[in-house]
Protein backbone atom coordinates (compact mmCIF):
# COMPACT_ATOMS: atom_id res chain seq x y z
CA UNK A 1 0.00 0.00 0.00
CA UNK A 2 0.99 3.44 -0.78
CA UNK A 3 -0.16 5.57 2.01
CA UNK A 4 1.27 8.16 3.28
CA UNK A 5 2.60 7.60 6.79
CA UNK A 6 0.57 7.21 10.05
CA UNK A 7 2.21 7.29 13.46
CA UNK A 8 4.13 4.09 14.01
CA UNK A 9 5.42 2.76 17.27
CA UNK A 10 9.12 4.44 16.67
CA UNK A 11 8.42 7.24 14.95
CA UNK A 12 7.55 11.04 15.98
CA UNK A 13 5.25 14.09 15.09
CA UNK A 14 5.46 16.99 17.13
CA UNK A 15 2.46 18.72 16.29
CA UNK A 16 0.14 21.93 17.98
CA UNK A 17 -3.32 19.47 17.99
CA UNK A 18 -3.90 17.18 21.08
CA UNK A 19 -6.50 14.79 21.27
CA UNK A 20 -7.64 11.70 23.47
CA UNK A 21 -8.64 8.49 22.43
CA UNK A 22 -11.31 5.64 23.98
CA UNK A 23 -10.41 2.43 24.69
CA UNK A 24 -12.55 -0.56 23.37
CA UNK A 25 -12.20 -3.80 25.22
CA UNK A 26 -13.66 -6.10 22.87
CA UNK A 27 -16.16 -7.71 25.06
CA UNK A 28 -18.19 -5.43 26.56
CA UNK A 29 -17.87 -1.51 25.32
CA UNK A 30 -19.63 0.52 22.91
CA UNK A 31 -21.49 3.71 22.25
CA UNK A 32 -25.27 3.58 20.90
CA UNK A 33 -27.82 6.46 20.15
CA UNK A 34 -30.96 6.55 17.96
CA UNK A 35 -31.95 9.83 16.15
CA UNK A 36 -34.98 11.13 16.59
CA UNK A 37 -35.60 12.19 12.60
CA UNK A 38 -34.05 11.25 9.29
CA UNK A 39 -31.32 12.63 7.14
CA UNK A 40 -29.80 11.65 4.35
CA UNK A 41 -30.02 7.99 3.07
CA UNK A 42 -27.57 8.50 0.08
CA UNK A 43 -24.56 10.50 1.26
CA UNK A 44 -22.23 10.07 4.76
CA UNK A 45 -18.58 10.15 5.72
CA UNK A 46 -16.99 8.89 8.77
CA UNK A 47 -13.50 9.48 10.02
CA UNK A 48 -11.80 7.73 12.52
CA UNK A 49 -8.03 7.41 13.92
CA UNK A 50 -7.62 4.36 15.33
CA UNK A 51 -4.88 2.10 16.63
CA UNK A 52 -6.04 -1.95 16.99
CA UNK A 53 -5.96 -4.26 19.71
CA UNK A 54 -6.55 -7.99 19.25
CA UNK A 55 -6.45 -9.48 15.27
CA UNK A 56 -8.28 -12.19 14.03
CA UNK A 57 -11.74 -11.56 14.41
CA UNK A 58 -14.93 -10.04 13.28
CA UNK A 59 -16.18 -6.30 14.87
CA UNK A 60 -17.84 -3.65 14.05
CA UNK A 61 -16.15 -0.11 13.86
CA UNK A 62 -19.69 1.46 12.94
CA UNK A 63 -23.10 0.27 12.84
CA UNK A 64 -26.62 1.86 11.48
CA UNK A 65 -29.33 0.03 10.98
CA UNK A 66 -28.00 -2.60 8.86
CA UNK A 67 -25.03 -0.80 7.33
CA UNK A 68 -21.96 -1.62 8.58
CA UNK A 69 -18.16 -0.65 8.88
CA UNK A 70 -16.19 -3.81 9.63
CA UNK A 71 -13.28 -5.35 10.02
CA UNK A 72 -13.12 -9.23 9.04
CA UNK A 73 -10.33 -11.83 9.97
CA UNK A 74 -7.64 -9.47 8.02
CA UNK A 75 -9.15 -7.32 5.66
CA UNK A 76 -11.67 -3.91 6.30
CA UNK A 77 -14.77 -2.96 4.41
CA UNK A 78 -18.43 -1.23 3.99
CA UNK A 79 -21.14 -2.68 3.13
CA UNK A 80 -24.66 -3.78 4.06
CA UNK A 81 -25.74 -6.55 6.27
CA UNK A 82 -26.81 -8.81 3.83
CA UNK A 83 -23.63 -8.16 1.63
CA UNK A 84 -25.69 -6.92 -1.73
CA UNK A 85 -22.54 -4.34 -1.72
CA UNK A 86 -19.31 -4.77 -0.19
CA UNK A 87 -16.38 -2.35 -0.42
CA UNK A 88 -13.54 -3.83 1.26
CA UNK A 89 -9.60 -4.04 1.08
CA UNK A 90 -7.13 -6.93 0.52
CA UNK A 91 -6.26 -9.43 2.63
CA UNK A 92 -3.37 -8.83 5.97
CA UNK A 93 -4.37 -4.92 5.97
CA UNK A 94 -3.68 -2.26 8.72
CA UNK A 95 -2.48 -5.44 11.13
CA UNK A 96 0.05 -3.19 12.89
CA UNK A 97 -1.35 -3.13 16.40
CA UNK A 98 1.59 -0.89 17.14
CA UNK A 99 0.45 1.89 15.00
CA UNK A 100 -2.05 4.33 14.42
CA UNK A 101 -4.17 4.85 11.32
CA UNK A 102 -6.59 6.84 9.11
CA UNK A 103 -9.28 5.59 7.69
CA UNK A 104 -12.30 7.50 5.72
CA UNK A 105 -15.40 5.94 4.27
CA UNK A 106 -17.09 8.12 2.13
CA UNK A 107 -20.26 7.35 0.40
CA UNK A 108 -22.41 9.26 -2.42
CA UNK A 109 -24.91 6.80 -4.16
CA UNK A 110 -25.73 9.29 -6.64
CA UNK A 111 -22.58 9.29 -8.41
CA UNK A 112 -22.95 7.86 -11.88
CA UNK A 113 -19.31 6.07 -11.48
CA UNK A 114 -19.59 3.11 -9.17
CA UNK A 115 -16.29 3.36 -7.92
CA UNK A 116 -17.05 7.07 -6.46
CA UNK A 117 -20.50 5.92 -4.63
CA UNK A 118 -17.88 4.41 -1.84
CA UNK A 119 -14.24 5.94 -1.50
CA UNK A 120 -11.69 4.64 1.28
CA UNK A 121 -9.08 6.61 2.15
CA UNK A 122 -6.22 5.14 4.30
CA UNK A 123 -3.85 7.77 6.05
CA UNK A 124 -5.10 10.89 3.69
CA UNK A 125 -4.64 8.35 0.26
CA UNK A 126 -7.72 6.61 -2.04
CA UNK A 127 -7.53 2.89 -2.07
CA UNK A 128 -8.19 1.50 -5.44
CA UNK A 129 -7.24 -1.98 -6.84
CA UNK A 130 -3.45 -0.98 -7.13
CA UNK A 131 -2.84 -0.46 -3.06
CA UNK A 132 -4.90 -2.28 -1.44
CA UNK A 133 -8.96 -1.90 -2.76
CA UNK A 134 -9.76 -5.97 -3.36
CA UNK A 135 -10.65 -6.70 -6.76
CA UNK A 136 -14.24 -8.60 -5.65
CA UNK A 137 -15.44 -4.98 -4.02
CA UNK A 138 -18.84 -4.23 -5.35
CA UNK A 139 -21.04 -1.14 -5.60
CA UNK A 140 -24.95 -0.24 -4.30
CA UNK A 141 -26.90 0.79 -7.22
CA UNK A 142 -27.07 4.90 -8.39
CA UNK A 143 -29.41 6.53 -6.13
CA UNK A 144 -29.76 4.10 -3.68
CA UNK A 145 -30.85 4.84 -0.02
CA UNK A 146 -28.83 3.10 2.32
CA UNK A 147 -30.17 3.22 6.45
CA UNK A 148 -27.16 5.75 7.07
CA UNK A 149 -28.46 8.49 9.05
CA UNK A 150 -31.51 7.23 9.47
CA UNK A 151 -33.99 6.90 12.57
CA UNK A 152 -32.02 3.35 13.21
CA UNK A 153 -29.44 2.14 16.12
CA UNK A 154 -26.34 4.07 15.36
CA UNK A 155 -23.41 2.12 17.11
CA UNK A 156 -20.18 2.85 17.59
CA UNK A 157 -17.51 -0.42 18.36
CA UNK A 158 -20.70 -3.23 17.77
CA UNK A 159 -23.22 -4.68 16.02
CA UNK A 160 -25.98 -2.02 15.76
CA UNK A 161 -28.78 -5.46 15.80
CA UNK A 162 -27.12 -7.19 18.68
CA UNK A 163 -24.00 -5.58 20.18
CA UNK A 164 -21.52 -8.11 19.20
CA UNK A 165 -18.96 -8.08 17.15
CA UNK A 166 -17.33 -5.45 19.34
CA UNK A 167 -14.40 -3.21 18.31
CA UNK A 168 -10.80 -3.97 20.18
CA UNK A 169 -8.78 -1.30 20.83
CA UNK A 170 -8.10 2.93 20.46
CA UNK A 171 -10.69 5.15 18.36
CA UNK A 172 -9.61 8.71 18.45
CA UNK A 173 -11.05 11.97 16.74
CA UNK A 174 -14.46 10.19 15.63
CA UNK A 175 -16.24 12.12 13.25
CA UNK A 176 -19.73 11.60 11.37
CA UNK A 177 -21.01 13.79 8.74
CA UNK A 178 -24.79 13.56 7.89
CA UNK A 179 -25.45 14.36 4.05
CA UNK A 180 -21.71 14.94 2.69
CA UNK A 181 -19.47 13.40 0.94
CA UNK A 182 -15.84 14.74 2.32
CA UNK A 183 -12.26 13.91 1.39
CA UNK A 184 -9.72 13.26 3.98
CA UNK A 185 -8.47 16.58 4.44
CA UNK A 186 -11.45 17.71 6.01
CA UNK A 187 -9.85 15.88 8.60
CA UNK A 188 -6.11 15.69 8.56
CA UNK A 189 -3.17 17.17 7.26
CA UNK A 190 0.49 16.23 6.08
CA UNK A 191 2.76 17.12 8.99
CA UNK A 192 5.07 19.98 7.08
CA UNK A 193 8.12 18.70 9.28
CA UNK A 194 7.90 14.76 9.35
CA UNK A 195 5.37 14.36 6.66
CA UNK A 196 3.38 12.08 8.97
CA UNK A 197 -0.65 12.24 8.61
CA UNK A 198 -2.29 13.93 11.56
CA UNK A 199 -5.46 15.38 13.04
CA UNK A 200 -6.75 18.56 12.64
CA UNK A 201 -9.74 20.63 14.03
CA UNK A 202 -13.32 19.97 12.47
CA UNK A 203 -15.67 21.86 14.81
CA UNK A 204 -16.20 23.99 11.47
CA UNK A 205 -17.81 21.17 9.30
CA UNK A 206 -21.27 20.97 8.81
CA UNK A 207 -22.42 17.83 10.10
CA UNK A 208 -26.03 17.28 9.12
CA UNK A 209 -29.04 16.44 10.83
CA UNK A 210 -27.62 13.19 12.48
CA UNK A 211 -23.88 13.71 12.47
CA UNK A 212 -22.03 13.58 15.37
CA UNK A 213 -18.17 13.92 16.10
CA UNK A 214 -16.58 12.13 19.43
CA UNK A 215 -13.33 13.88 20.95
CA UNK A 216 -13.26 11.63 23.68
CA UNK A 217 -12.11 14.66 25.97
CA UNK A 218 -14.71 14.23 28.91
CA UNK A 219 -13.48 11.13 30.98
CA UNK A 220 -17.55 11.14 32.82
CA UNK A 221 -19.05 11.74 29.22
CA UNK A 222 -16.94 9.78 26.54
CA UNK A 223 -20.04 9.50 24.42
CA UNK A 224 -20.14 13.22 24.84
CA UNK A 225 -21.42 14.70 21.58
CA UNK A 226 -18.84 17.49 21.15
CA UNK A 227 -20.39 19.09 17.98
CA UNK A 228 -23.34 19.52 20.12
CA UNK A 229 -25.78 17.04 19.19
CA UNK A 230 -27.65 14.20 21.74
CA UNK A 231 -24.99 12.12 23.37
CA UNK A 232 -23.92 8.62 22.75
CA UNK A 233 -24.87 6.23 25.58
CA UNK A 234 -21.83 4.33 26.61
CA UNK A 235 -22.25 0.79 27.58
CA UNK A 236 -19.01 -1.20 29.14
CA UNK A 237 -16.93 2.09 29.33
CA UNK A 238 -15.62 4.09 32.29
CA UNK A 239 -13.58 6.83 33.32
CA UNK A 240 -10.03 4.80 32.80
CA UNK A 241 -11.19 4.32 29.04
CA UNK A 242 -10.06 7.61 28.58
CA UNK A 243 -6.34 7.16 26.90
CA UNK A 244 -3.77 9.36 26.22
CA UNK A 245 -2.17 7.20 23.62
CA UNK A 246 -3.46 9.11 20.69
CA UNK A 247 -2.62 9.98 16.91
CA UNK A 248 -0.78 12.74 17.71
CA UNK A 249 1.21 10.95 20.58
CA UNK A 250 1.86 6.91 20.58
CA UNK A 251 2.58 5.20 23.70
CA UNK A 252 3.53 1.71 23.99
CA UNK A 253 1.83 -1.47 24.86
CA UNK A 254 1.87 -5.07 24.75
CA UNK A 255 2.96 -5.74 21.24
CA UNK A 256 -0.17 -8.43 20.36
CA UNK A 257 1.14 -9.56 16.95
CA UNK A 258 4.73 -10.99 17.56
CA UNK A 259 5.19 -14.95 17.26
CA UNK A 260 2.08 -16.20 18.89
CA UNK A 261 2.25 -18.29 22.64
CA UNK A 262 -0.60 -20.39 23.11
CA UNK A 263 -2.95 -20.15 26.01
CA UNK A 264 -2.32 -16.76 26.23
CA UNK A 265 -4.23 -13.15 25.54
CA UNK A 266 -3.92 -9.93 25.55
CA UNK A 267 -6.67 -7.37 26.30
CA UNK A 268 -7.65 -4.00 27.78
CA UNK A 269 -6.21 -2.36 24.62
CA UNK A 270 -3.34 -4.79 24.78
CA UNK A 271 -2.00 -3.28 28.01
CA UNK A 272 -2.89 -6.58 29.82
CA UNK A 273 -1.39 -9.86 29.41
CA UNK A 274 -2.53 -13.11 30.80
CA UNK A 275 -2.26 -16.95 30.48
CA UNK A 276 -4.59 -19.77 31.74
CA UNK A 277 -4.21 -22.74 33.46
CA UNK A 278 -2.91 -24.32 30.37
CA UNK A 279 0.19 -22.36 30.30
CA UNK A 280 3.05 -24.90 32.11
CA UNK A 281 6.21 -22.95 30.49
CA UNK A 282 7.12 -19.46 30.46
CA UNK A 283 5.23 -17.26 27.78
CA UNK A 284 6.48 -13.86 27.40
CA UNK A 285 5.15 -10.43 26.02
CA UNK A 286 6.89 -7.42 24.59
CA UNK A 287 6.38 -3.64 24.62
CA UNK A 288 5.48 -2.80 21.13
CA UNK A 289 7.99 -0.16 21.29
CA UNK A 290 12.04 -1.12 21.27
CA UNK A 291 14.59 1.47 22.41
CA UNK A 292 18.18 1.42 22.22
CA UNK A 293 19.13 4.50 24.34
CA UNK A 294 17.68 6.81 26.78
CA UNK A 295 16.28 6.48 30.19
CA UNK A 296 12.41 5.26 30.57
CA UNK A 297 10.38 4.39 33.18
CA UNK A 298 7.20 1.99 33.43
CA UNK A 299 4.62 0.44 36.07
CA UNK A 300 3.40 -3.31 35.90
CA UNK A 301 0.43 -4.37 38.30
CA UNK A 302 0.35 -8.16 39.55
CA UNK A 303 -3.67 -8.55 39.05
CA UNK A 304 -3.62 -12.17 39.33
CA UNK A 305 0.28 -14.47 40.62
CA UNK A 306 0.64 -17.71 38.89
CA UNK A 307 -1.19 -20.42 41.11
CA UNK A 308 1.14 -22.97 40.65
CA UNK A 309 3.67 -23.80 43.71
CA UNK A 310 7.03 -22.44 43.02
CA UNK A 311 6.15 -20.57 39.85
CA UNK A 312 6.64 -16.60 39.44
CA UNK A 313 6.39 -14.31 36.77
CA UNK A 314 9.31 -12.07 35.77
CA UNK A 315 9.44 -8.50 34.92
CA UNK A 316 12.27 -6.33 33.10
CA UNK A 317 13.65 -6.01 29.65
CA UNK A 318 14.54 -8.06 27.24
CA UNK A 319 16.62 -7.48 23.57
CA UNK A 320 15.48 -7.88 20.17
CA UNK A 321 16.50 -11.93 19.82
CA UNK A 322 13.51 -12.64 21.46
CA UNK A 323 11.02 -12.50 19.03
CA UNK A 324 13.37 -14.01 16.19
CA UNK A 325 10.31 -16.65 16.20
CA UNK A 326 7.66 -18.25 17.57
CA UNK A 327 9.96 -21.11 19.01
CA UNK A 328 10.39 -18.47 22.18
CA UNK A 329 6.97 -19.66 23.44
CA UNK A 330 9.33 -20.82 26.73
CA UNK A 331 11.12 -18.00 27.66
CA UNK A 332 12.06 -16.19 31.42
CA UNK A 333 12.93 -12.74 31.59
CA UNK A 334 16.50 -13.03 33.12
CA UNK A 335 16.92 -16.82 32.43
CA UNK A 336 17.77 -16.46 28.80
CA UNK A 337 20.99 -14.55 27.13
CA UNK A 338 19.91 -10.25 26.79
CA UNK A 339 17.23 -10.07 29.52
CA UNK A 340 17.32 -9.20 32.75
CA UNK A 341 13.99 -9.63 35.02
CA UNK A 342 12.82 -9.47 38.82
CA UNK A 343 10.37 -12.16 39.50
CA UNK A 344 7.68 -12.65 42.66
CA UNK A 345 9.75 -14.74 44.38
CA UNK A 346 12.00 -11.89 45.53
CA UNK A 347 15.20 -12.86 42.96
CA UNK A 348 16.72 -10.83 40.03
CA UNK A 349 18.31 -12.98 37.54
CA UNK A 350 20.42 -11.57 34.39
CA UNK A 351 20.98 -13.39 31.16
CA UNK A 352 20.51 -16.89 32.96
CA UNK A 353 22.06 -16.42 36.44
CA UNK A 354 20.40 -15.21 39.97
CA UNK A 355 22.68 -11.87 40.36
CA UNK A 356 20.08 -11.24 43.69
CA UNK A 357 18.15 -13.36 45.40
CA UNK A 358 17.12 -11.49 48.83
CA UNK A 359 15.14 -8.69 47.79
CA UNK A 360 10.92 -7.82 48.55
CA UNK A 361 8.83 -10.06 47.07
CA UNK A 362 5.58 -8.70 45.07
CA UNK A 363 2.25 -10.36 45.15
CA UNK A 364 -1.35 -9.86 43.48
CA UNK A 365 -2.44 -5.91 43.60
CA UNK A 366 1.04 -4.61 43.66
CA UNK A 367 2.79 -2.65 41.46
CA UNK A 368 5.93 -2.78 39.94
CA UNK A 369 8.17 0.08 38.63
CA UNK A 370 11.27 -0.62 36.17
CA UNK A 371 13.48 2.34 35.26
CA UNK A 372 15.61 1.13 32.84
CA UNK A 373 18.56 3.71 32.02
CA UNK A 374 20.28 2.78 28.58
CA UNK A 375 22.60 5.21 28.23
CA UNK A 376 24.24 3.90 31.43
CA UNK A 377 23.23 0.10 30.83
CA UNK A 378 21.26 0.24 34.48
CA UNK A 379 18.21 -1.44 35.33
CA UNK A 380 15.94 -0.65 39.08
CA UNK A 381 13.22 -2.21 40.03
CA UNK A 382 10.57 -0.72 42.84
CA UNK A 383 7.50 -2.66 44.70
CA UNK A 384 5.03 0.13 45.43
CA UNK A 385 7.17 3.26 44.62
CA UNK A 386 10.16 1.76 47.15
CA UNK A 387 13.20 0.64 45.34
CA UNK A 388 15.12 -2.74 46.04
CA UNK A 389 18.66 -2.92 46.40
CA UNK A 390 18.55 0.31 47.91
CA UNK A 391 18.60 1.34 44.44
CA UNK A 392 18.39 5.45 43.27
CA UNK A 393 17.90 5.86 39.62
CA UNK A 394 18.03 9.47 39.58
CA UNK A 395 21.35 9.26 41.10
CA UNK A 396 22.76 6.42 39.07
CA UNK A 397 22.86 4.35 42.67
CA UNK A 398 22.93 0.42 43.35
CA UNK A 399 21.57 -0.33 39.96
CA UNK A 400 21.38 -4.16 37.98
CA UNK A 401 23.65 -4.23 34.83
CA UNK A 402 21.55 -4.61 31.31
CA UNK A 403 23.15 -7.31 29.45
CA UNK A 404 24.21 -6.59 26.03
CA UNK A 405 22.30 -7.88 22.71
CA UNK A 406 23.69 -8.10 19.74
CA UNK A 407 21.20 -5.81 17.83
CA UNK A 408 21.42 -3.09 20.57
CA UNK A 409 17.38 -2.79 21.27
CA UNK A 410 15.54 -3.36 24.21
CA UNK A 411 11.65 -3.96 25.04
CA UNK A 412 10.17 -3.57 28.24
CA UNK A 413 8.87 -7.39 28.70
CA UNK A 414 7.39 -9.69 31.34
CA UNK A 415 6.95 -13.64 31.22
CA UNK A 416 4.28 -15.35 32.94
CA UNK A 417 3.90 -19.09 34.15
CA UNK A 418 1.93 -21.55 35.53
CA UNK A 419 -2.03 -20.77 36.02
CA UNK A 420 -4.28 -18.03 35.29
CA UNK A 421 -1.41 -15.37 36.07
CA UNK A 422 -2.49 -11.79 34.59
CA UNK A 423 -0.75 -8.31 34.15
CA UNK A 424 -1.48 -4.80 32.99
CA UNK A 425 1.19 -2.19 32.33
CA UNK A 426 1.33 1.40 31.95
CA UNK A 427 3.96 2.84 30.00
CA UNK A 428 2.04 6.09 30.94
CA UNK A 429 -1.71 5.70 30.00
CA UNK A 430 -2.92 3.10 32.23
CA UNK A 431 -5.67 0.25 31.94
CA UNK A 432 -6.19 0.51 36.03
CA UNK A 433 -7.19 3.55 38.11
CA UNK A 434 -4.60 5.78 39.44
CA UNK A 435 -4.89 7.30 42.80
CA UNK A 436 -1.97 9.41 43.11
CA UNK A 437 -1.39 10.20 39.14
CA UNK A 438 2.41 11.05 38.17
CA UNK A 439 3.74 12.73 35.31
CA UNK A 440 7.56 12.74 33.99
CA UNK A 441 9.02 15.92 33.27
CA UNK A 442 7.91 16.44 29.70
CA UNK A 443 3.98 16.42 31.35
CA UNK A 444 3.74 13.07 29.63
CA UNK A 445 2.21 10.09 31.42
CA UNK A 446 0.29 8.62 34.38
CA UNK A 447 2.03 7.15 37.20
CA UNK A 448 1.02 5.79 40.80
CA UNK A 449 4.65 6.52 41.38
CA UNK A 450 7.08 9.23 41.38
CA UNK A 451 9.14 9.23 37.98
CA UNK A 452 12.70 9.05 38.58
CA UNK A 453 14.09 12.45 37.69
CA UNK A 454 15.54 12.18 33.98
CA UNK A 455 13.42 9.24 33.45
CA UNK A 456 10.45 8.88 30.68
CA UNK A 457 7.50 7.97 29.54
CA UNK A 458 7.72 5.74 26.47
CA UNK A 459 5.62 7.51 23.97
CA UNK A 460 6.64 9.28 20.48
CA UNK A 461 7.07 12.70 21.69
CA UNK A 462 9.57 11.95 24.40
CA UNK A 463 11.61 9.81 21.96
CA UNK A 464 11.66 12.84 19.56
CA UNK A 465 13.51 14.34 22.34
CA UNK A 466 15.32 11.45 24.58
CA UNK A 467 15.19 8.59 21.78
Amino acid sequence: MTAQTILPANSVSDTAFNSNSCRFDGTGAYMSKTPGSDGDAQKMTTSIWFKRGVLGRDIRWFEMGDLMLYSGTNIIGFANRAFDFDVYTESNFLMDTAAWYHIVWSVDTTQSTAANRVKIYVNGVLLTSANGLHADTSYMDQNANLECNQQEVHRVGAASNNANDKFDGYMSEFVHIDGAQLAPTSFGESDSDSGIWVPIEVSGLTFGTNGFYLDFKSSGNLGNDANGGTDLTETGLAAIDQSTDTPTNNFATFKSNHPAIANTAFSEGNLQFSSDGNVTTQAPASSSIAVSTGKWYAEFKVIAESTRSGSYSYVGVAGTALWVSAANNSYYIGNQADTIGYNGNAAVYSNGNEVDGSETNYANGNIVGVAADFTNSKIYFSVNGTYINSGDPAGAANGYDIPATAEGFYYFAVSVFGQNATWQANFGSPPYAISSSNRDANDHGNFEYAVPSGFFALNTKNLGEHG
